[in-house]
């Protein structure tokens, strides 16, 4: 009779190995996020409910902004095999420079409310990982105080004050940004529900609310009483809600000619953000713009608006190559960034997965949103038999039909 040989423990001890230790505990905590969903969880655990609420939410019933994220899940792509895709190419001209990813980090405003680090830690990242940020008008850092390492865009309001705005253009050309952003969907602040229900003012009142929140959330509380004051950069009445600012500060008189005037008073390129029909699209290229955002403002401002992924391909064929079209509201995932740029778009804009690592874990959470995203345009390319971005076409991916 054979008798079978036991392994020893010994040989069985590098099988069940413990994991190793890691001491800092921002690391542990990123180290289990494997995508940006799980960066949103940890960021809701860790950030006050009003300031996640603030990042996460949208207008009235958040139709907009479920409409996008359920768009690109409408995604197909078209695989082809027996490619060799040991190597791809993730870089993309974009506005006149190199990109090492196809996307550019958008503005997003009162960023120090959701880490303290802020936006000048998100432009290091920006700066680490060879993409564009953008600075809002809203921001709580100084045109002059984001690292220039990075390159650098500035996302603009136009005031009633018009001189207010040319001070602030004159500004960003002085400091050297390359590109402004003019935001033109904010004639009115829209209706965002979360913030009035979690009594949300800018700068945070400190209210019995305030103070509960306070016992649940002491690491991020203690960073904001520990730091330079939350403030806005560029506004000094900022009391109330966000809304409230919005119309008293912003001008609804916005029109066309502002445009035009925009175009010449800025020297570098000029993107116009917020544009949700094919007609406005090339009416602003007409005036004189580089680029077309397609956004929806994040389903920030109305709701029921269009979504923006699928105005993409009729954009670029209104436009052609007189500009750029990007696209931006929903971006979860890197697969999405890699579907628009099929569709025909220039780039993507990533807002609320940055974030979102920054609640998590401050800088190191953006770059862990980064990497996460660099690594699923990477795999998609490879599985769908792609070696560079440049190479995407409409054939690599389509908009599924609902129904």
């Amino acid at each position: 009779m054979v008798q079978r040989r036991l392994p020893r423990p010994k040989e069985i001890l590098p099988l069940l190995r413990p994991a190793p230790f890691v001491r800092d505990a921002t690391a542990r905590r990123l180290a289990r996020a494997a995508s940006i969903d799980d960066l949103r969880t940890i960021a809701k655990r860790r950030a006050p409910r009003a300031v996640f609420d603030y990042t996460d939410g949208a207008a009235d019933g958040e139709l907009s902004l479920s409409r996008a994220r359920a768009a690109w899940n409408r995604v197909e792509f078209t695989p082809t095999v027996l490619r060799d895709v040991s190597t791809v190419d993730l870089g993309r001209d974009m506005l006149g420079a190199r990109s090492a990813l196809p996307f550019a980090l958008a503005p997003t405003g009162f960023t120090r409310m959701m880490g303290t680090e802020g936006e000048p830690a998100v432009a290091t990242v920006a700066a680490e990982a060879g993409i564009p940020y953008t600075l809002s008008t809203m921001g709580t850092t100084t045109i002059e105080d984001v690292p220039s390492a990075a390159r650098r865009w500035f996302q603009l309001y136009l005031w009633r004050d018009r001189a207010f705005a040319k001070d602030l253009v004159q500004r960003a050309a002085a400091a050297g940004y390359d590109t402004i952003m003019l935001t033109v969907d904010t004639p009115v602040g829209g209706n965002r529900r979360r913030d009035v229900h979690n009594g949300l003012t800018i700068p945070p009142a400190l209210t019995l609310r305030t103070f509960v929140d306070g016992a649940l959330h002491p690491h991020w509380w203690f960073d904001l009483l520990t730091t330079s004051p939350l403030t806005f950069a560029t506004l000094e009445s900022t009391e109330g809600t966000v809304a409230d600012m919005i119309n008293r500060v912003f001008d609804p008189a916005l029109t066309m000619d502002d445009v035009e005037w925009l175009r010449g008073a800025w020297p570098g390129k000029l993107m116009i953000k917020g544009v949700q029909n094919v007609d406005d699209a090339r009416r602003v290229v007409d005036a004189g713009a580089d680029a077309v955002l397609l956004s929806n403002h994040g389903g920030r401002q109305l709701d029921r608006a269009p979504v923006p992924i699928e105005l993409v391909e009729p954009a670029v064929d209104a436009v052609g190559d007189r500009a750029e079209v990007y696209v931006d509201t929903g971006i979860t995932h890197g697969a999405d960034v890699v579907a628009a740029i099929a569709l025909g778009a220039r780039g993507a804009l990533v807002g609320r997965a940055y974030l979102y690592g920054l609640m998590a874990g401050g800088r190191a959470g953006v770059t862990k949103a980064v990497d996460i995203l660099r690594g699923e345009i990477t795999r998609t390319l490879q599985l769908i038999g792609v070696t560079a971005v440049d190479e995407l076409r409409p054939e690599h991916a389509r908009l599924r039909s609902i129904g």
